[in-house]
């Protein structure tokens, strides 16, 4: 049986806020790739609003599934990992409060696509995808440290996107932390 972790609105807020931050600043991505297309756009609006004291109701479920979908469909992989960040900000008002380590996703994915979206802009270049981590890391707040070290290490396995993941993961819970716990 998986351990429930206590969960508080104020919590969820700022976590949301931080995710929403980290796809805001590749949303340029996006948008450049598909200039006609707003659901990414929208679902970060939508998830800060929730983050500004909004309530938690189905338009973000319906933002992160729309961005989900202009993800998909766009060829451009910048985009997609942008879209994806947008995605994972207006889901990040949905963290499960099971300790299982695919919840790491929920709290940091925006980020870990963001590093991606940015690195893919700059032609696949690693260099960026790191300074965007080293960046997030920075700019995360206490609490949402605090929410992450709750729950076990980021997942195994993977591609580049949960690479850097499970980078940024390892920056918050300190250096020392290893990777890839189940």
């Amino acid at each position: 049986m998986t351990a429930e972790i206590d969960l508080d609105l104020p919590e969820l807020r700022d976590l949301v806020a931080y995710a929403a931050g980290s796809a805001g600043e590749v949303i340029a991505i996006f948008e450049r790739a598909c200039p006609f297309d707003l659901r990414p756009r929208e679902a970060i609006a939508e998830a800060s609003r929730f983050a500004g004291g909004g309530r938690r109701v189905n338009a973000l479920r319906d933002a992160a599934w729309a961005a989900l979908k202009a993800a998909l469909e766009t060829e451009d992989r910048a985009a997609s990992e942008a879209a994806r960040a947008a995605m994972c900000a207006s889901a990040a008002a949905f963290l499960h409060p099971l300790a299982r380590p695919t919840q790491v996703r929920h709290i940091l994915g925006a980020a870990a696509h963001g590093a991606r979206a940015a690195e893919l802009a700059a032609g696949d270049d690693p260099a960026v995808g790191h300074e965007f981590v080293e960046r997030a890391a920075r700019e995360v707040s206490p609490t949402v440290v605090d929410l992450l070290s709750r729950y076990p290490l980021a997942p195994a396995g993977g591609g580049r996107t949960e690479e850097l993941l499970r980078i940024l993961d390892q920056k918050l819970r300190g250096n020392g932390a290893e990777g890839g716990a189940t």
